[in-house]
């Protein structure tokens, strides 16, 4: 066999196995992202379960964001809105209920326990407090001012 015939079917071979393993491993960018957002919570398993509204923040101790996301979140604390920061060590029982597997995760809940927004990853302040108050009472908030998921 001549060394040219050689270096071709290397290469075609080496061309089909990187296609094929590419192939394999590629993201669907159809599905977007993999993490779990509950669409309800039993609004008894908090505080203040008798609050109109519900800001939950899924953390844990370690996560610089869930740091600045509760900071954030803190300040919507109200008479009309409970908030409750869950840490995964001192309530892995609710990250595990709820099946949360990515921190921060930030929910605004209704009266009922109806997860009407969520955050995954760090908010800006702007978009957390225009998005509980087109909640709260909507067309406060002029188009374009918050995603409406």
């Amino acid at each position: 066999m001549s060394p040219l015939v050689l270096v071709l079917l290397v290469g075609a071979v080496a061309g089909v196995v990187a296609w094929y393993l590419q192939r394999r491993t590629a993201p669907d960018p159809q599905r977007g992202s993999s993490w779990t957002i509950p669409e309800l919570v039993n609004r008894d398993d908090f505080a203040r379960p008798d609050a109109p509204w519900l800001v939950v923040l899924f953390s844990s101790a370690t996560c610089l964001a869930c740091q600045g996301t509760a900071a954030k979140a803190r300040l919507l604390e109200s008479d009309a809105v409970a908030f409750e920061e869950v840490d995964h060590v001192d309530r892995k029982d609710l990250h595990e209920r709820y099946g949360i597997d990515a921190v921060p995760l930030l929910l605004l809940v209704d009266t009922i326990g109806s997860v009407r927004r969520s955050f995954v990853g760090e908010p800006t302040a702007t978009d957390l407090w225009a998005a509980l108050a087109e909640l709260r009472e909507p067309g406060s908030v002029p188009p374009g001012c918050v995603d409406h998921d």
